[in-house]
């Protein structure tokens, strides 16, 4: 492992996580052909976790501080007997996160072993790089809807969790999934993007943290401190620059244009599983 291939690992894991085309499938292929085996990018692979969470931090640092300012102030409410007050936009946004979040933790716990297998099928990750391109493609299509926060109700927070547990199918993008739903029950795009990159935060916090446990027993190897940073810094500015620039994307409308690269990368792997 050296600094130069941290450094790349880093900007494909914060493109990729952001930009709705699929991170997985992306950074085994990248590991497959930098030649770094499995032992040594466990730990690496949880610090461009924690890179890339940051980066959200940062893009979403005004809206995160007052959703936990507004939701430290109803859990008060509620100890002081005024009822669970959700009053406003940012506590109305708090707790439909939290509902969200309800069915990718169960679709993640229920069914992850299952489809973790599928990490090996070259076959499944086409066909879902496809059905990502083909939901995306859809999404931004039929979409007329101008809903804002406003008007959003728990089932739609609810709904909006199940697309973005999809993501356990590896092919499945996180991002995409989860705006594709957003879009589907009629958000604004606004309203959309900013939803679906606020409920990535619980499940790539998780997954990191879960992932810490076995990089420590498994060990850094010969990882040092400059290569984790050099990652982690490229995994956090790649993040920031994905993240602004689907946002940039949906609001002129061109999300679709994602759908044109994961239908070739998706059939590429297709027609290489009859062929080979």
């Amino acid at each position: 492992m050296t600094i130069l291939k941290a450094i790349i690992l880093g900007v494909i894991q914060g493109l990729t996580e952001f930009l709705p085309v699929s991170s997985s499938g992306h950074l085994a292929v990248a590991q497959s052909l930098l030649k770094v085996p499995e032992d040594k990018i466990l730990f690496l692979s949880v610090m461009l976790h924690f890179g890339t969470l940051i980066s959200i931090f940062f893009v979403y640092a005004g809206d995160i501080l007052v959703i936990c300012k507004e939701f430290i102030l109803m859990i008060f409410d509620l100890f002081r007997g005024k009822g669970l007050r959700i009053d406003n936009e940012y506590r109305k946004l708090g707790v439909f996160i939290i509902v969200a979040t309800i069915p990718t933790g169960f679709m993640g716990i229920l069914l992850g072993d299952i489809f973790e297998s599928f990490f090996t099928s070259q076959l499944i990750i086409g066909i879902s790089l496809i059905i990502t391109g083909t939901l995306l493609w859809t999404a931004e299509k039929i979409h007329v809807g101008k809903r804002t926060i406003r008007q959003m109700h728990w089932f739609d927070a609810l709904i909006v969790g199940i697309f973005q547990g999809l993501a356990i199918t590896p092919g499945i993008s996180r991002s995409g999934s989860t705006i594709v739903g957003s879009l589907f029950r009629g958000f604004n795009k606004e309203l959309a993007t900013k939803f679906a990159f606020l409920i990535s935060i619980p499940p790539i916090l998780g997954a990191a943290l879960l992932e810490t446990k076995d990089a420590l027993t498994v060990g850094t190897g010969d990882i040092t401190f400059p290569i984790v940073l050099a990652g982690i810094l490229a995994a956090f500015l790649s993040g920031i620059f994905a993240i602004r620039t689907l946002i940039d994307f949906i609001k002129k409308e061109k999300l679709y244009y994602f759908s044109f690269y994961t239908w070739t990368i998706g059939s590429i792997l297709v027609i290489l599983h009859f062929i080979y």
